[in-house]
């Protein structure tokens, strides 16, 4: 079982289970995603963040500003900084890059490397994953592309025994390629934006669907 931490205080959610984060713009939804995960990392697991907006250094830095663990387990799959040509490309066991969003097959090479490096090499037998975000795949491949990929990630996952959390931009899509996309996962977080703030419910996992502040 998988705790989901903070936010989620109290709910556990099975191996292999995949969740799909959908909000508005600037409501948190990628820091909901680190808080899952270095959660998991303060109780010995293993992370890896698939990113396709931040580079690798912005990713670690914000890590680092959330995980009290010494020497923590952290992959990086980074979809950016080689189409952008910018920044530091450190390649190691656990950096990697892909050539661009739309690198679909690089991007899945690169994931099942550092599921192998973080098993074999560092002895992690449970792992969370984050893919930041869905909409950014959308603006470079159709919805097709996006769903058949999203089909072998999400199987990885739950092969893997793994805790996928995946994000999206719920204004961004018109509702049927956001219930297109629901259909892969085992259950949803939204978050609503309130007058004071944000909230956030689990539907689809466990037994706890009440809204929970931000």
């Amino acid at each position: 079982m998988y705790e989901l931490g903070a936010a989620f205080s109290g709910v556990e959610v099975q191996e292999g289970t995949n969740l799909l984060i959908e909000g508005p713009p600037m409501s948190g939804k990628r820091d909901l995603g680190f808080q899952i995960l270095s959660d998991g990392i303060e109780g010995g697991e293993g992370a890896i963040v698939v990113t396709t907006k931040d580079g690798a250094d912005r990713v670690l830095e914000d890590f680092a500003d959330l995980v009290a663990a010494q020497n923590p387990t952290i992959g990086v799959v980074d979809c950016v900084t080689k189409q952008q040509g910018m920044g530091t490309q450190r390649e190691s066991d656990l950096v990697r890059y892909a050539s661009s969003p739309n690198d679909l097959t690089g991007i899945g090479i690169e994931l099942s490397e550092l599921l192998r490096t973080l098993y074999e090499q560092r002895g992690v037998q449970k792992n969370r994953i984050l893919l930041h975000s869905l909409s950014t795949l959308l603006m470079y491949s159709d919805l097709q592309t996006v769903f058949r990929f999203m089909h072998v990630f999400t199987g990885r996952v739950q092969s893997a025994d793994a805790l996928g959390a995946f994000v999206v931009d719920s204004t961004a899509h018109d509702e049927q390629t956001v219930s297109t996309l629901k259909q892969l996962f085992d259950g949803v977080i939204s978050i609503q934006e309130r007058d004071d703030g944000f909230r956030a419910r689990l539907l689809g996992v466990g037994d706890d669907d009440s809204w929970r502040e931000l």
